[in-house]
């Protein structure tokens, strides 16, 4: 099972919106030597929805062989087409990522029927561990956790990121998925609080910036230190709301780039960080100690 801190790793870009493979490259060890337990590639923060999908294979073809086995590499790979959810996965077992990650069909707004058709469809035709992925405040589509409980029985269906913040539905789900199902956090402010109860990890934004400290308020919680991940936690709170002031990734992008990991590129409809934001950000990289 892929535990602990899981960056949802920015794809660094240049001025004028090319992805920057040496930035790529040099992202991947800046996490590994600082500790991130995990990588996931092309996800909402990777600006999945921007890259065309040769450029999608190819970030994720290259996370994985510059990674070189040393952590798990998750391969963002969902789309609101099943079809082409399922040639993105069988994209990503061909290049060798450990798992897929697999966000709910935005904007066309299915059933919970439709979402479990959806996610085995994709489980039976690519034979690699998936994680689903539930993030109605993006997608406008909100899978339940019952949905989510018929669809850990199929046995490449290893997992659930849960991004809805909701603590009460987050225990709920884990106390009624297998022991070998994993349910992560996709909200920063509450992956703490959410591994104390039982969640397997964080995919996480903030731990683009203070990949460092991410990582040891996981390995806390998932021990059951909870004072001790509290504390941890409690010195990145403000990164954890300032990185949202605008939709993800543009602050975390922002950030990452006052710490030299990256230029500031970003693609179209996403827009550079406003000015009036960038005192904000800069004093939560501030308290946090990463700048």
């Amino acid at each position: 099972m892929i535990t602990g801190s899981l960056v949802a790793l920015i794809t660094p870009m240049t001025l004028d919106g090319a992805v920057d493979a040496k930035k790529l490259d040099d992202l991947i060890e800046f996490h590994i030597q600082a500790g991130t337990h995990g990588i996931v590639a092309v996800g909402t923060t990777g600006e999945s929805s921007t890259l065309t999908t040769e450029e999608h294979a190819n970030v994720i073809r290259q996370v994985v062989e510059t990674v070189k086995g040393r952590v798990p590499v998750i391969a963002g790979t969902g789309a609101n087409a099943t079809h082409e959810a399922i040639d993105l996965t069988r994209s990503a077992k061909n290049a060798g990522a450990d798992a897929c990650l697999l966000v709910t069909p935005y904007y066309n707004k299915p059933t919970q029927e439709g979402l479990y058709q959806h996610f085995k469809a994709i489980a039976e035709a690519v034979d690699i561990p998936q994680i689903l992925y539930n993030v109605p405040g993006r997608t406008a589509c909100d899978m339940q956790n019952e949905t989510v409980v018929r669809l850990s029985a199929i046995k490449n269906i290893v997992g659930v990121k849960d991004a809805t913040g909701d603590l009460e539905r987050g225990e709920a789900l884990i106390n009624a998925v297998p022991s070998d199902f994993a349910v992560y956090s996709g909200d920063d402010p509450t992956a703490v609080s959410l591994m104390l109860l039982g969640g397997k990890g964080n995919i996480s934004v903030t731990a683009n910036v203070a990949p460092k400290m991410v990582a040891q308020a996981a390995e806390q919680a998932l021990s059951g230190l909870s004072d001790q991940a509290h504390a941890t936690d409690s010195a990145i709170a403000s990164l954890h709301q300032n990185l949202f002031l605008e939709s993800n990734p543009i602050p975390v992008k922002w950030a990452c780039s006052q710490l030299g990991l990256c230029d500031e590129g970003i693609r179209l409809p996403l827009t550079l960080l406003s000015q009036p934001h960038h005192s904000a950000v800069r004093q939560a990289m501030i308290e946090a100690g990463v700048l």
